[in-house]
């Protein structure tokens, strides 16, 4: 939990940062707060690509760390930083590419009317976004959660304050509305990153592996390591997030309300959901040291300590979710039937909590053990086989609309949650056993 905490808090801190767009924001309307979750989704897909790519970074160094190796630890700091800034530079372009796209979607016009400008000031976030997240996952993998945490605290203060002068057009700043909450969001992800890197390059902890950032110091075989450790997890995430952006494009497809009730329904999930990738990363760093230090029974032990208490934490958000479902939407906005659509979903969102949260957590265990490629198989498997043909048949060819579209969701985490399981199960069995061998 001292490792976990900072995390959640961290993560936490970037999901209010959109939680305060959706509040401010839903005060314009239904089409407005409906326009956020479009453009954010679309966005975020990209973004998972490149957080994938990063969160190579952590198990590396937290091995490094468990052998106390400097040499490795700074090429792991190094190319992890660099690799960062090219990938958000090129996500950014890829963005700006695919924005025509957002016309093809059956979105609401009037959704996209809106949507459209916020999208492309979200899209050039993607750079200092993603060197941020290097950064973030490099000190994670030294387990030092906290300063992420701090930077995330700064950013969503300043977030809050410019939506409130930007989007209303307070003391004298000009009334921009969604443009406004584009241009806080992007302000505050650049104070962010600036309060990382002073931290990371100044305190001694992380002195040892920690040198001046150069190009020329790349190694083919490094980057290799990094890439091939990296690419399987970005498309995990990819398939992950993907399903989530998928079941917004098709709630868009019904209509503006039930786009709205999702948004609602889904910051919620996701805000709890922060306290899953805090003990995720966790399992992450401690599984890392443990491998670094060949320690193979005390990893296992560890793997299913989090998950334990992971599923505990994930029944208590359930009970929450399902009893308070009437009143959580309130927050958000006054539109009294998309507030009953967003209750139907949060009693799915509510059981889908304890799922959702075990998978995560077994990701991160198998990420520390370094075993990423047969969890993006098994994550494609669980939400695009199984999840999406679910939640597009009871969403679109079914009269349970949104709600349809969840239980599709609620299906591909629980598929996903038992074969990770597994997977974690016979994996650190295995080494084990070699181990005594």
């Amino acid at each position: 939990m001292q490792l976990a905490y900072p995390v959640m808090l961290g993560q936490l801190g970037h999901v209010l940062v959109g939680f305060a767009d959706n509040i401010m924001v839903g005060e314009l309307g239904a089409a407005p707060l409906a326009a956020v979750s479009l453009a954010n989704s679309v966005a975020f897909i990209a973004f998972s690509i490149g957080i994938g790519f990063t969160l190579a970074i952590t198990p590396l160094v937290a091995e490094a760390d468990g052998e106390k190796n400097a040499q490795n630890g700074n090429a792991y700091f190094q190319h992890g930083i660099l690799m960062s800034l090219v990938l958000g530079f090129l996500l950014c372009a890829i963005l700006f590419l695919l924005k025509p796209l957002m016309s093809h979607l059956s979105q609401p016009t009037e959704v996209l009317v809106y949507a459209l400008p916020y999208f492309d000031i979200i899209a050039f976030s993607m750079v200092p976004l993603l060197v941020f997240q290097a950064y973030k996952q490099f000190a994670d993998g030294m387990s030092q959660t906290k300063y992420a945490m701090r930077a995330a605290i700064i950013a969503n203060l300043i977030n809050v304050a410019l939506n409130y002068v930007l989007i209303y057009g307070k003391f004298g700043f000009p009334r921009l509305e969604l443009v406004g909450a584009g241009i806080g969001t992007f302000i505050s992800r650049l104070a962010m990153l600036g309060f990382i890197i002073y931290t990371v390059h100044n305190k001694p902890v992380f002195s040892a592996f920690v040198s001046r950032i150069r190009f020329s110091s790349i190694k083919k075989e490094i980057v290799k390591k990094v890439y091939f450790l990296g690419y399987p997890s970005a498309m995990q995430l990819f398939f992950e997030i993907g399903i989530f952006g998928t079941a917004i494009l098709l709630s868009g497809a019904l209509g503006t309300l039930a786009q709205a009730a999702n948004q609602i329904a889904l910051n919620l999930a996701t805000m709890t959901f922060m306290i899953a990738v805090g003990l995720g990363v966790t399992a992450t760093i401690r599984v890392g040291n443990q491998k670094g230090l060949k320690n193979f029974k005390e990893l296992k032990r560890i793997g299913f300590s989090v998950f334990l208490l992971m599923t505990l934490i994930d029944i208590f958000f359930a009970a929450g979710f399902i009893l308070f479902k009437d009143i959580l939407p309130y927050a958000y906005i006054n539109d009294l039937e998309v507030i009953q659509m967003a209750a139907s979903l949060l009693v799915i969102g509510g059981l889908f909590q304890i799922s959702d949260g075990a998978q995560v957590v077994l990701i991160g265990a198998l990420r520390g053990m370094q075993d990423v490629k047969k969890p993006m198989g098994i994550t494609f498997i669980a939400y695009w086989l199984i999840g999406f043909p679910v939640c597009y048949y009871l969403g679109l060819e079914t009269n349970l609309g949104a709600i349809g579209i969840w239980i599709g969701l609620l299906v591909g985490l629980t598929v996903s949650a038992i074969m990770l399981y597994l997977r974690f199960q016979k994996l650190s069995n295995n080494l084990i056993e070699k181990n005594h061998e």
